[in-house]
């Protein structure tokens, strides 16, 4: 986990409530120890309808050529 000083948050906070935002939990320190923790609020979950209308939209992957793809990149042995 991030651990960023009270001084970076008042500096750039908005930056560091982007990188939160995102997904990233940020510790908060003053004078080196751990005072705070800034967490991503937790979204309400989707309705299923919305779900499976964007998976709808979802493009149509040919498991051959995706695994010829992942070979052309990865060492096949592993």
């Amino acid at each position: 986990m991030a651990r960023v000083s009270i001084r970076e948050l008042r500096n750039h906070g908005g930056d560091v409530v982007d990188r939160v935002e995102r997904g990233e939990p940020v510790i908060i320190t003053r004078a080196g120890r751990d005072v705070a923790e800034l967490r991503p609020v937790s979204r309400p979950p989707q309705a299923a309808s919305v779900l499976v209308e964007r998976w709808s939209r979802l493009p149509e992957i040919d498991p051959r050529v995706l695994r010829s793809d992942i070979d052309q990149v990865l060492d096949p042995r592993l």
